[in-house]
């Protein structure tokens, strides 16, 4: 899979490579140059360049003040890919890409690109059953299908030791009339469910909407969100034996707003990125238009309602869902367009600094709700990989972008 998403960029990359190699300042000068017409050209190649100020990562520059970067690191789309398995699946929300030492022992291996749906073929919300894995520029392949009954959403996540971790939110009719808490599921490399943890076996799972992972190896912490209560809870897993359990679930945050919705089944806590360098834990509360930052997220015992507020800003936020952590610091949040939306700003990624400060902005589709799930990989010591849904098209882009760090 992954010499299959490097062959589209493979001649632009071994052009900048050859560049590196020559550290000299006018080196580093042309390699800027060089990269900006690599990627404009291959926007342009797709008919538009997305980004007026694409601005490529300078070599040897730092992640030592990483906050205080202001270089833009949205590039321009490489592959665009289905993400429709043969059941017509729709409405792709969650996005994963597989870690770097996945115990490979199934069809998954590390680097290759999960999405989850929330809608059947009939388009309703909260009915999708299916994972698939994307094959870039072609039909995905189902890792997961389940049966009818479920609704499975934003929150997906891949553990190194071999699982895939995935929220469940039915609705029975497709409206939020009849949603329900739902359940965890725990599926293993094989993409058979092994694990599912439900709401009348652990009351604090109530609409898990989205997730985040610290992952530890023979144990983990995993972030849930609950869009039906306005919650946040940290799961502590341990994971030994080829199983993966639970050994204490603590609500660490509330008070979100949240509701029903007639356009987007559910608002409210959606997006989480856990940092664990601060032990800080991000919040993309959609209702609220807000993204919150939770102290000590992966120690606490305490709930600690909303956090404190980290970015608040009614041009550049319309209704954050996804929300991810980029390798320059810099976070990264999908727009619901449900809450203040603007027509002149449809679907769009905004990146905006951990201490709140605006850097740029992309709009994924020209209508509005186009825009959900998100994810990052660092390939190498060099490049890094990001994925975005167009949830109008079901499709998922894929950009690469030449990023190296001095440490």
């Amino acid at each position: 899979m992954t010499g299959m998403w490097d062959e589209t960029e493979a001649m632009g990359t071994r052009q900048l490579n050859k560049l590196q190699r020559d550290p000299t300042p006018s080196t580093n000068r042309r390699l800027t140059m060089q990269k900006r017409a690599f990627w404009n050209t291959v926007a342009s190649a797709r008919g538009t360049v997305l980004m007026a100020l694409l601005t490529a990562v300078s070599a040897g520059d730092a992640l030592a003040d990483r906050d205080d970067r202001d270089s833009a690191l949205l590039p321009a789309p490489v592959i665009v890919s289905s993400t429709v398995p043969l059941n017509g699946d729709l409405n792709p929300y969650g996005v994963v890409f597989v870690p770097k030492d996945f115990a490979r022992s199934g069809t998954l291996k590390a680097g290759d690109l999960l999405v989850s749906n929330f809608n059947n073929n009939q388009n309703l919300q909260g009915t999708g059953t299916t994972i698939v894995k994307i094959v870039p520029s072609g039909t995905p392949q189902v890792f997961f299908a389940g049966s009818a009954g479920l609704g499975l959403t934003t929150g997906l996540v891949a553990l190194r030791s071999g699982f895939v971790i995935v929220g469940n939110m039915p609705s029975a009719d497709g409206t939020s009339a009849t949603v329900q808490p739902g359940s965890i599921l725990v599926l293993n490399a094989q993409g058979a469910r092994v694990a599912e943890w439900t709401s009348a076996q652990h009351p604090l799972v109530n609409g898990p909407w989205d997730m985040a992972v610290h992952d530890e190896g023979d144990r983990a912490k995993l972030f849930v969100s609950n869009v039906l209560g306005g919650t946040v809870v940290r799961f502590d897993l341990d994971i030994r034996n080829g199983n993966v359990t639970i050994g204490r679930a603590v609500q660490i945050a509330s008070g979100y707003m949240h509701r029903g919705d007639p356009a987007a089944l559910e608002v409210g806590p959606t997006g989480l990125v856990y940092d664990a360098r601060r032990d800080r834990l991000y919040v993309a509360s959609t209702a609220d238009n807000t993204i919150f930052a939770i102290a000590d997220a992966g120690t606490s015992s305490a709930d600690v309602g909303r956090g404190t507020v980290v970015f608040q800003d009614n041009v550049h936020l319309h209704g954050p869902l996804a929300l991810a952590l980029g390798p320059n610091g810099h976070l990264f949040a999908s727009n619901s367009d449900v809450i203040n939306s603007d027509p002149a700003h449809p679907s769009e990624i905004v990146e905006f600094t951990a201490n709140g400060r605006f850097i740029a902005q992309l709009s994924v589709d020209p209508a509005q709700g186009g825009s959900f799930g998100l994810g990052f990989l660092r390939m190498s010591d060099d490049a890094v990989r990001f994925a975005a849904v167009d949830d109008n098209t079901a499709t998922i882009m894929v950009w690469t972008l030449p990023f190296e760090a001095s440490h």
